[in-house]
């Protein structure tokens, strides 16, 4: 679990994060939306350590993260995954060097351990046999499971996704989603995604944190969304007419 509590964060005088608190819990898919400079990605920076909040704390599991020493700090890193945007694949790496390259960089295993281990993580993802591929001769579907692997190859505690969807096709993103769901409930991870894709709100969104103009406006789940009377959530999730049928054909449909 990731508790963060009354942080802010400001830029040149301009207030990006104003006394944002939120829990994001283990074992479920925890969602960070709003609208782009609502503050979710200085949000996800922070959480991280890429960026220093001006006040606030960030707990991972109770331990204050911007109180800890380098030597802690780094202990604290093998025990996170992060998904980039783009994949952030090596180019010149195979499938194998890719997911293997975290357990070189930081474990103490055995070369057969870290092959054993790169393996295990390509077949969770449903890639066996791509191990010798490079990212050039497979899809951007296909690059992001590679990502995923390489994310928890270190077994981590605490997983970050940034728009894990982006580039990818409609059916591709709802896989991805259900692989980064599967995954965190199989390994109990506190998994933190930043996204715009509404698929993934309503499909997978167990723990929503809704941002607006830096503030924390709105908490729920992908059921109690079709339900909220918070206009300017309601103006984000359901902009499109699509959007809007499928909300008003839930709520009609639903069982008292």
């Amino acid at each position: 679990m990731i508790e963060v509590r009354n942080i802010t964060k400001s830029f040149d005088g301009k207030v990006i994060l104003d006394d944002v608190s939120a829990v994001f819990d283990a074992g479920k898919t925890n969602l960070i939306i709003g609208q782009s400079g609502s503050g979710k990605t200085v949000l996800m920076k922070s959480i991280v350590g890429l960026l220093r909040p001006d006040s606030g704390e960030i707990l991972y599991d109770g331990r204050d993260f911007l109180k800890m020493n380098n030597k802690e700090v780094k202990m604290l890193r093998r025990e996170i995954g992060m998904l980039f945007q783009g994949s952030a694949l090596f180019d010149s790496e195979t499938v194998l060097g890719n997911v293997m390259f975290p357990l070189v960089m930081f474990s103490d295993m055995t070369h057969e351990e870290m092959l054993e281990r790169a393996h295990f993580c390509i077949e969770r993802v449903n890639l066996k046999g791509a191990d010798s591929k490079y990212p050039s001769e497979i899809s951007g579907g296909m690059q992001k499971r590679v990502a995923i692997a390489r994310a928890i190859a270190l077994n981590p505690h605490y997983l970050f996704c940034d728009e894990p969807n982006s580039g990818l096709d409609p059916r591709t993103s709802i896989l991805i989603d259900e692989l980064l769901s599967d995954i965190t409930h199989e390994y109990n991870i506190t998994t933190i995604i930043n996204t715009h894709d509404m698929n993934s709100v309503l499909g997978i969104g167990e723990n929503i944190v809704f941002l607006n103009k830096g503030h924390r406006e709105w908490v729920g789940d992908m059921h109690e969304i079709y339900h909220t009377s918070n206009e300017a959530l309601n103006d984000f999730v359901f902009a499109t007419d699509l959007f809007r049928h499928v909300r008003d054909y839930v709520v009609t449909h639903e069982h008292p």
